[in-house]
């Protein structure tokens, strides 16, 4: 299995590493050339502003919108939550709020039950981190925080508005591996 991690700004490396330990082959996204031949792709955290300028400044945009549109598997954790919805790069049917619980000083952590992850609850790290704010019929959403949906699934994208990479379970990583793997088998 070949991943790409989006590697313009933000946590790219903490994912790299986390899929390294899961048994996926990591490839860095920093130009379009680096998309090809993925078998799923992680958006990871970062400053969604910094990240939509990368994106336009490297031509990532349509390529993305192609690869992630004809059912490549991605994972996306906050600023990815937040450039996957309606007003960025269109590949949910999400609509998010940046910054939704805070500035920095209000980062937190959350005990989060996932009703298809085996086992305790998953400590989610929010920082700066946005929720969703509205969504359409085909999004299921997986988790809350406070009334906030904060985790959802469409299709063959998984978003959540925490940073899995920075602890250490590795569950949601695995599930999403696990979807790559059934759409390379199938």
């Amino acid at each position: 299995m070949l991943v790409g991690v989006l590697a313009l700004q933000g946590g790219f490396a903490a994912h790299a590493r986390m899929l390294r330990a899961l048994g996926a082959e990591v490839r860095e996204v920093r130009v379009p050339a680096d998309l090809e031949g993925l078998d799923g792709l992680v958006l990871p955290g970062g400053e969604s502003t910094t990240m939509t300028l990368g994106i336009e400044r490297e031509g990532l945009a349509e390529p993305l919108r192609v690869l992630i549109g004809a059912g490549t598997p991605v994972f996306g954790t906050c600023a990815g939550l937040i450039m996957l919805d309606r007003a960025h790069l269109g590949l949910m049917d999400i609509e998010s709020r940046r910054n939704a619980f805070g500035r920095q000083v209000r980062s937190f952590e959350a005990d989060l039950d996932f009703p298809d992850l085996d086992g305790p609850p998953m400590r989610a790290v929010f920082i700066r981190a946005p929720w969703i704010a509205s969504h359409g019929p085909g999004v299921e959403i997986l988790a809350e925080v406070d009334g906030h949906a904060v985790a959802a699934r469409q299709e063959s994208r998984l978003v959540v508005s925490f940073h899995p990479e920075l602890g250490d379970d590795v569950r949601l990583h695995a599930r999403f591996l696990d979807d790559v793997r059934a759409r390379a088998e199938g």
